[in-house]
């Protein structure tokens, strides 16, 4: 009985591992076999070059943005306030985090990566206004709370700034709130009775 060979879906997620941790020169066969603990010889089996590779890796990288997040949004379903946070901690959690910041980046680098990047914002920035236009009419209003969701979801990450007399998760969580169209929860007023 002949050795199983590594699954295709183990090269393509180890390639997604690499390029999180050390952008798109880190994705080199070679490193991949040992970090799968197998032979380069495999990998052949399933991609005729280190290109090919790139290229799953970005379309996995698409469907797990936008298709695998759509169908956890919808099957949760919910307000369209909680299924925008929803889509938003699915798409940004820590495990993705990284791998969106170096897709963000190689895009920088890559004309094809750079389209493929702008088609995925596309299409999340299309579901955060259909989700904001359930509670707001304003189409401008509509776009700018839009981009400060998208903004505030990617921007966070890289600023280094302190909130005096806050925590970053409270301000985190009071910007999204003004987003969102959602009273302030002020303690000494007690519980809120907005929607």
């Amino acid at each position: 009985m002949g050795a199983l060979r590594t699954p295709r879906e183990k090269w393509i997620q180890e390639g997604l591992r690499a390029l999180a941790a050390g952008g798109v020169d880190a994705v080199r066969v070679e490193a991949l076999a040992k970090a799968l603990g197998v032979t380069k010889g495999g990998f052949y089996g399933y991609f005729a070059d280190r290109n090919a590779l790139l290229e799953n890796m970005l379309d996995t990288w698409e469907h797990e943005s936008i298709d695998a997040v759509l169908q956890r949004v919808e099957h949760v379903g919910g307000d369209a306030r909680d299924r925008i946070r929803l889509a938003g901690r699915l798409t940004f959690s820590d495990d993705r985090l990284l791998i969106e910041l170096a897709m963000r980046d190689w895009a920088r680098r890559d004309r094809g990566v750079a389209e493929r990047l702008r088609r995925v914002d596309n299409q999340r920035m299309q579901l955060a206004r259909e989700m904001i236009g359930t509670f707001c009419s304003d189409p401008d209003e509509v776009e700018a709370r839009s981009l400060l969701a998208f903004c505030l979801a990617i921007g966070h990450h890289f600023l280094a700034a302190e909130h005096p007399g806050r925590t970053r998760v409270d301000v985190h969580a009071r910007a999204a709130d003004l987003i969102l169209g959602l009273p302030h929860d002020d303690p000494a007023d007690g519980p809120s009775s907005g929607p």
